[in-house]
């Protein structure tokens, strides 16, 4: 069957890739008799693929259960699943058939599989390599000729690694692996559900026929939808009942938006421990990455002077820069050091250029008091630094803590470790 075939079928709205890949795998998959493992976002439609799988195989005529193994309580799964036995356990009055006697010969989807209990899933493994189950209370082996498919909304190998599922289940579920595709990514379909969903709704409610404006569409296409298509229908049905005026502008749109999950693309905040000890080391560094930086452009400098040769007209102005440049590195432990430029002697009458590569040492560098070389102690840049900002807030703390960037209670913590 072809794909538009199927989404006719199926009450399917779409164009997008990601779902025509998706239905193009379902139609594949449903004659065999393997196991399929839906993965998919909550409300992204993982139910419908198991009824085209399930419709589209020789089994369309067998009996067919979706069943919530997140929504039955651990203790009874067991025997919703496999049946019990009269007083296999207290409230047992009477013999009970499980779901995969009565779907024998059917197909069994079983949403939320990553909720099921360990125990369970040994049980199902066991159903899945050959059919046979025991009931609980029983001692009786049982058949059954059941398909199963599974569908979950989270990462069932992250569950694998972390000890929750069954490896070799996961596996033996995941023979056929089929992702659908979450709202977000199929964008050039949210317009078309939104309008078959209005519309539905409208002549349910028998109202009048609901229309976007141009910024309220997309307004529409942008959002994320972290719902996905059960978000944007239920969004639908509120706009049909809810608004009298049926032309919606994107401001109506944003007030049926949750604020919540309308800001998911912002950035992450930080608590506030985080961003202590965050910036009590990236200042430290800072101040070391600057001093390099500062250095650099003092050499890329100096290198333009020297390869132009002669006594240039914008001398003043290089000598005067980086002057100013070396001022700020302000090394440690040598703060009266200066840079200084001297300039060289043209004995040319005619006032032309010297040859580059007779005149490198035309500019002579020098520096009035000795080198010391550079402390790199993070305890002393630390203390510095705290000094200068006291120092520019005359001792206001509060001031002085938002300038370094950290807490009041961190600055207080740190002049009393360097005794300051």
């Amino acid at each position: 069957m072809e794909i538009q075939e199927i989404k006719q079928r199926f009450g399917i709205i779409g164009n997008s890739p990601l779902l025509n890949r998706a239905i193009n795998i379902a139609n594949q998959v449903a004659p065999t008799d393997i196991s399929v493992l839906i993965t998919g976002e909550s409300g992204s439609g993982k139910e419908v693929f198991s009824h085209i799988i399930h419709q589209m195989s020789p089994r369309k005529h067998g009996p067919f259960i979706a069943v919530n193994c997140g929504a039955i309580p651990e203790g009874t799964i067991d025997s919703e699943l496999f049946g019990h036995e009269k007083g296999a356990y207290t409230g047992a009055v009477g013999e009970r058939k499980g779901y995969f006697e009565t779907v024998n010969g059917g197909t069994i989807f079983l949403d939320e599989i990553a909720e099921m209990p360990l125990g369970t899933q040994a049980r199902l493994l066991r159903v899945l390599e050959s059919g046979q189950y025991i009931k609980v209370g029983s001692s009786k082996v049982e058949k059954t000729n059941v398909r199963v498919i599974a569908a979950t909304n989270v990462d069932v190998y992250d569950a694998v690694k972390s000890g929750k599922f069954r490896e070799d289940l996961y596996y033996r579920l995941n023979t056929v692996p089929l992702k659908i595709p979450p709202l977000r990514d199929r964008k050039e379909d949210v317009y078309l559900l939104f309008r078959k969903f209005t519309s539905d709704f409208t002549d349910k409610y028998r109202t009048p026929p609901i229309q976007l404006d141009e910024e309220a569409q997309q307004v529409l296409i942008n959002y994320t939808w972290p719902g996905n298509v059960r978000q944007l229908k239920n969004m639908a049905e509120q706009l049909a009942v809810l608004e009298r005026d049926r032309i919606i502008t994107a401001q109506t749109l944003l007030t049926y938006i949750p604020h919540e999950t309308g800001n998911r693309n912002l950035p992450m905040r930080l608590d506030n421990q985080h961003k202590e000890d965050f910036s009590e080391r990236d200042i430290l560094y800072k101040v070391l990455f600057d001093m390099k930086r500062d250095m650099v452009e003092l050499k890329k400098l100096v290198a333009d002077i020297i390869e132009h040769g002669g006594v240039s007209t914008n001398y003043a102005n290089h000598s005067q820069t980086i002057n100013q440049l070396y001022r700020d590195i302000e090394l440690p432990g040598n703060p009266e050091t200066q840079f200084t430029l001297q300039q060289p002697v043209n004995t040319n009458n005619n006032n032309t250029n010297v040859n580059n590569n007779n005149n490198v040492d035309a500019y002579n560098i020098t520096h009035e008091a000795e080198e010391v070389e550079e402390s790199l102690s993070l305890i002393e840049k630390e203390s510095d630094l705290i000094r200068k900002a006291l120092k520019k807030h005359k001792g206001k703390r509060k001031l002085a803590a938002n300038e370094l960037g950290i807490s009041e209670r961190t600055l207080y913590r740190k002049i009393k470790e360097l005794n300051l």
